[in-house]
């Protein structure tokens, strides 16, 4: 707690991701545990929002992939950062909390540094993975980073930026979801008719991109296991509408189900499930769910980001491991064709699972011991002049 005596604190927080947006709801809430009359407001979701933050710019409308996605929405995201500069320029926050979304972040960063706001980045723009560069901009605008994947700390210890690992937020008070009703489980296999999962995203864009695809595939499993049935996993962040409409419109639709709430509900009644790459993929690792990982960008997209990316995987539990435990089917090659074979080589070879399965643990062990929110939190109140920090 605070002392007695002090005023209440008031924190800017920035979230323009789904992923982002329930982060920062955990840590609004730890820093209420320890400082119940901090004021929250700034850029995020219905999860901060339900956390006691006050939204002035709804983050659904800034979330963007991609390059050229970016630049079809530059009004948008310009008018999101004038509002951002107002709110801190007329509110005078004691300190700015920005959460990945770095594009965009490390604008409102250098607009808090010319306006003496103390400035604490918690989830890590993938500067190891390209724009390396920029870490020259973190160290003069950053007071201290908090990163989430346990390379990151060297990375910024190297360059001399101010760091702490606090492990990864989605071990933070990790208890299994209570199923949907009626929902039968079947992780790990053994049953006549295969669950497989399909997670196409947390945007609108991406479902538009990766959902038919993804049903197309299933299309051609059905051919081959006739029982089969699929569950669709809708974020909480994206319109539930588009994916009704996108499954009632596909073929195999009779053999859908859209499962509205936490993934884990997908997760836990799937054998495997094919992931579009993003955070869910290391949701999918903590609960050792086997993974085919696929993305699809725009062709533009894709080949600037060839040029500029200097990591052999994108899947980020593959990162962590070191190699690639979670096939990956990127661009061209994540055909219908190609993810219906390999789910089906999968689903053939009950070894190839359990390998898989195997492997998934010991890689998750090593995102940390929970516990982030509360980390970031000490440090949060550190900034802010509290005396004590672990």
């Amino acid at each position: 707690m605070m002392d007695g005596g002090s005023q209440p604190r008031c924190i800017m927080i920035i979230a323009g991701e789904a992923s982002g947006d329930q982060h920062g709801a955990k840590l609004v809430k730890a820093v209420q545990r320890r400082a119940p009359d901090t004021f929250f407001c700034g850029i995020g979701g219905r999860a901060m929002a339900r956390a006691g933050v006050r939204i002035v710019v709804d983050a659904a409308a800034l979330s963007v992939v991609g390059i050229t996605e970016a630049v079809a929405k530059i009004g948008t995201l310009l008018s999101g950062l004038s509002r951002a500069k107002r709110l801190m320029a007329g509110l005078r926050p004691d300190l700015l909390i920005l959460i990945d979304f770095p594009d965009f972040n490390l604008r409102a960063a250098a607009f808090a540094r010319r306006n003496n706001i103390p400035v604490l980045y918690y989830i890590s723009p993938q500067l190891w993975a390209w724009r390396r560069g920029r870490v020259k901009k973190i160290k003069a605008l950053v007071d201290h980073m908090a990163v989430i994947l346990p390379f990151e700390a060297e990375f910024y210890e190297r360059h001399g930026v101010p760091v702490t690992y606090v492990g990864h937020p989605l071990l933070d008070g990790i208890h299994p979801a209570p199923p949907p009703p009626g929902a039968s489980e079947e992780n790990g296999g053994g049953t006549s008719a295969p669950v497989l999962g399909l997670l196409p995203g947390s945007r609108d864009k991406e479902i538009r991109r990766h959902l038919p695809l993804l049903l197309d595939a299933a299309a051609i499993l059905k051919k081959d296991f006739a029982p089969m049935r699929f569950l669709v996993s809708q974020a909480s962040s994206v319109d539930g509408g588009v994916i009704q409409r996108i499954v009632q419109a596909h073929p195999v639709k009779e053999a859908v189900e859209i499962l509205d709430g936490p993934v884990e509900y997908v997760l836990r009644r799937s054998r495997l499930v094919v992931a579009v790459s993003g955070t869910v993929t290391l949701e999918a690792a903590i609960a050792e769910t086997p993974t085919l990982i696929v993305y699809r960008v725009s062709p533009v997209s894709y080949l600037l980001a060839k040029t500029l990316v200097r990591v052999d995987h994108i899947g980020l539990i593959n990162l962590i491991a070191g190699e690639r435990i979670m096939p990956e089917l990127i661009q061209q090659d994540a055909s219908a064709a190609n993810i219906a074979h390999r789910v089906a080589a999968l689903i053939n070879d009950p070894n190839a699972l359990a390998e898989m399965k195997q492997k998934l643990a010991a890689a998750g062990k090593r995102l940390g011991r929970g516990n982030a929110s509360d980390r970031v939190a000490d440090i949060a109140l550190h900034l802010l002049g509290h005396k004590d920090r672990p």
